[in-house]
């Protein structure tokens, strides 16, 4: 009577084995399709180049790296994208083509959005034309087809941070990369720009044989050799003596710098052998009596600072820290197997869980937050320095129309030099201020302390200011009347 009672559990005995048994063989399945992706992945990571092509150290074109290099290619293909953040960036604004113009997009006008700007730049080529930031793919058609070009006569100079210019320079020196820098230097843009074809390129910071950053740019060599000297560091090679992690801010230090045109054959030129700090910058082109131009309302022999972006993260915490521009502007991603660096080369604040987070453990939001109130202090300040800027040049126009002569505003027009030089130094920096901020607020106080000085000394002839008044040659200023901005055949060269 008892056994059909005793067989009943069998099949459920039957039915938990098989179920042990599935989840057993389900385990194994998933075990070897994961010990085959981690094969792959290394078998990626030790093979991450397909060499499609041979590349050379004349190279130029990088679709042809892209066939090596798609990734990266790729990547570097999407610097088209045009992206607003609160203080820069930029958006695409239409515009219909012209014979002279083809572009059908451009960014908007920074001296329409403030025109403060043309009062600092009157009687230079940058009071005509100046516009918002845009990616690495428009930086040689945007200097092509600037009105820049069309009212001054622009130096071949400019195509060293605006076009990839390593190979035109090595064909130009029959192979020697100096030598054709020299001969380039003398050149006009106009005559120049048929050897630019590319925008920065991979060549100009890669090594084709072997893809070790390097740096191309011989202003940068002797710039940067300059300064180290300053230092005590004589005869500084830096494709020699760099650490890998310096090479990835020096090699954007290439041309996100401050630089002039020294001597009549108009050769690029870093200021860097008193220092890196806008003071010491500033002190040196008074050592060596440059101006950029004659402001056209004062009268003062001015300067025109240019994306010092370099010099003022090297005066920052993450400089101290050794986090280099590549670390937050082109941080690592992975593809599969194999580790990349983002060469959509673009604001942190638009990747900050890859360009912030691997670092700062906190939040996106607060990330955020914590950038943009650095930036709001620091436009405020920002605005507060262009107002006492724009109110000494001001006063000293008004002092120069009644009649006051150039011995009498000689100091009240220096101190509109160094407050100018101070302030545009920060202004046409492109962070608003986070690569340094206590450095960027700085440069600022002090521009505001010589615009205000350079007010006392137009009321008090006997005022002695804190710093000594440098007399810097003098062309002599515009008539009243004159065109806002200095012919060519006039004028010394605009800076791009």
């Amino acid at each position: 009577m008892n056994a059909p009672n005793e067989a009943a559990p069998r099949p459920r005995r039957n039915a938990l084995l098989a179920a042990v048994a599935a989840v057993f063989a389900l385990a194994a399945v998933g075990i070897a399709a994961l010990l085959v992706n981690v094969a792959t992945r290394k078998q990626e990571a030790r093979n991450p180049v397909v060499r499609v092509v041979a590349l050379t150290d004349e190279t130029e074109d990088p679709a042809i790296w892209g066939k090596d290099y798609p990734v990266e290619y790729d990547l570097y293909r999407k610097t088209v994208d045009m992206v607003r953040t609160k203080y820069g960036g930029s958006e695409a604004m239409p515009r219909t083509p012209t014979p002279d113009d083809p572009r059908t997009v451009t960014s908007q006008s920074k001296i329409d959005e403030d025109p403060r700007l043309k009062i600092m730049w009157a009687g230079y080529a940058f009071a005509v034309d100046f516009r918002e930031d845009r990616g690495h793919a428009y930086m040689l058609d945007d200097q092509f087809y600037t009105q820049r070009q069309k009212v001054v006569k622009q130096p071949a100079a400019c195509g060293q941070c605006h076009a990839s210019v390593y190979v035109p320079m090595r064909k130009l020196g029959d192979g020697d990369v100096m030598k054709g820098f020299d001969r380039m230097a003398p050149l006009s843009y106009a005559e120049a720009k048929q050897y630019f074809q590319h925008p920065v390129s991979c060549i100009d910071c890669h090594d084709p044989s072997t893809m070790d950053l390097r740096v191309t740019r011989p202003a940068f060599i002797e710039g940067l050799r300059a300064y180290k000297a300053s230092q005590g560091v004589p005869d500084y090679d830096v494709n020699a003596m760099a650490t890998r992690q310096e090479m990835r801010a020096y090699v954007c230090g290439q041309c996100h710098v401050e630089y002039y045109f020294k001597g009549p054959e108009k050769r690029l030129t870093f200021p860097w052998a008193k220092g890196l700090k806008a003071d010491e910058i500033v002190s040196y082109y008074d050592e060596i009596g440059f101006k950029d131009w004659i402001h056209k309302e004062s009268g003062a022999p001015v300067l025109k600072a240019q994306h010092p972006e370099f010099e003022t993260w090297s005066q920052g915490i993450h400089a101290r820290s050794g986090v280099t521009c590549a670390d937050c502007h082109m941080p690592y991603l992975r593809v599969g197997g194999t580790k990349v660096s983002d060469h959509q080369v673009r604001s942190p604040v638009l990747n900050l869980n890859r360009a912030c987070q691997g670092c700062h453990k906190w939040p996106e939001k607060e990330l955020k937050d914590r950038i943009e109130t650095i930036q709001d202090r620091h436009m405020k300040l920002r605005n507060e320095a262009f107002d006492a800027l724009v109110a000494l040049t001001g006063e000293i126009k008004s002092a120069r129309d009644a009649g006051r002569t150039d011995a009498e505003l000689e100091t009240p027009r220096y101190l509109q030099r160094r407050a100018q030089f101070l302030f545009d130094f920060v202004e046409a920096e492109n962070s608003a201020g986070f690569h340094a901020p206590q450095e960027s607020a700085r440069v600022l106080g002090s521009s505001i302390d010589f615009s205000r000085q350079g007010q006392i000394a137009l009321r008090d002839a006997r005022y002695k200011p804190t710093v000594a008044v440098v007399s810097i040659p003098m062309a002599p200023p515009p008539a009243a009347g004159s065109p806002a901005v200095v012919p060519a055949a006039l004028g010394a060269p605009a800076k791009h």
